[in-house]
């Protein structure tokens, strides 16, 4: 039997890597965590399975997510995670290399786009076609980009918030900044260190923000108990958590991402902006997700805020449709043909 190609789509995020499959959809949602032992540079695990590991190693295994703020910090490390992810989508010895379109931050520079370009290549894929996360979340959400009207999105990941107006199939503003998702869960550690002397883990802070966490306030306030080290007797301690404490300790990380949007606005054609005032602004990512957040941006920015379908993997949903019709991305996307 001939070897078979199976195309592939890949969310590159800094804190998870969505990877879909031509004909099947997303097979795969794992953490962008890899275990290494330091002493024999032996990966011990990858995903979901590192994870669980992360502040819980002994000295030699090191937990590290080899992506920060939404571009490669690790190169070796990526090409070996994306390695493990392709094979473990692809598997069979029977299919070709596979064709891969892969989304990226819309502030990449070039040396950081060929950097994701070579690690794909390196991981076993082929002709890799790199996409702007804006444009993939716009078209996995179902936008038709390729007309003369204009659509913000703004994608709020791990690493980067992604703010773009699109038209006519590309990008005609945008920016992206290295306030998210990460960002919002260290500003957690830090207020519950400031106000409450007890120190948190990111695992626990990422709990608090998807748990309790909100951006407006809501009509009841709710509370999540946490333990964490007391940082002046060195002992665990339980504390109650409630969800204004979060929405203080998010505000100023939130401010930014508005900031962000209505930069973006203030410099959209006229013709672009009355577009977006009328259909309203598209939140994506993980990001989007949290409670208020949409209510707050509308308020600030006095547009119609809409939260997309699937809004954490409306980008590997971009990527898989720009599998079957790559020539849905304008000039502007910063695409590299199969061809």
């Amino acid at each position: 039997m001939a070897p078979l190609r199976k195309d592939v789509g890949i969310d590159l995020g800094t804190a998870n890597v969505l990877v879909y499959v031509k004909g099947k959809g997303i097979v795969l949602q794992e953490p962008s965590v890899v275990a290494i032992d330091t002493n024999t540079n032996e990966i011990k695990a990858i995903g979901a399975d590192a994870r669980a590991m992360l502040g819980r190693t002994p000295g030699n295994i090191q937990a590290i997510r080899p992506l920060r703020d939404g571009v490669i910090s690790d190169f070796k490390i990526t090409e070996r995670m994306l390695k493990y992810f392709i094979a473990k989508v692809c598997g069979n010895r029977r299919f070709l290399r596979p064709r891969v379109v892969v989304g990226i931050p819309s502030g990449a520079t070039e040396v950081e786009k060929r950097a994701v370009e070579q690690a794909v290549l390196s991981a076993g894929g082929t002709n890799p076609v790199i996409v702007e996360e804006p444009v993939a979340a716009a078209i996995g959400a179902g936008i038709d980009i390729t007309q003369p009207t204009g659509n913000m999105v703004v994608d709020i990941g791990g690493g980067t918030t992604d703010v773009a107006v699109l038209s006519l199939g590309g990008i005609v503003e945008s920016i992206s900044i290295k306030i998210a998702g990460d960002r919002f869960d260290e500003s957690i550690v830090r207020y519950m260190r400031k106000n409450h002397n007890v120190l948190i883990g990111e695992r626990t802070a990422e709990d608090l923000k998807i748990n309790i966490g909100s951006a407006y306030p809501a009509e009841e306030e709710r509370t999540m108990d946490i333990r964490g080290r007391d940082l002046l007797s060195g002992l665990p301690k339980t504390i109650t958590v409630t969800s204004e404490e979060i929405r203080i300790a998010l505000s100023d990380n939130i401010s930014a991402v508005i900031n962000a949007i209505h930069g973006v606005l203030e410099r959209t054609p006229p013709e672009l902006a009355s577009d977006i005032s009328d259909t309203g602004i598209y939140l994506a990512g993980g990001g989007a997700l949290l409670q208020g957040l949409d209510i707050l941006i509308s308020d600030r920015m006095g547009v119609p805020v809409n939260i997309v379908e699937n809004a954490e993997s409306s980008v590997a949903f971009g990527t898989g449709k720009i599998l079957d019709n790559v020539h849905i991305l304008g000039s502007g996307t910063g695409k590299k043909s199969y061809d």
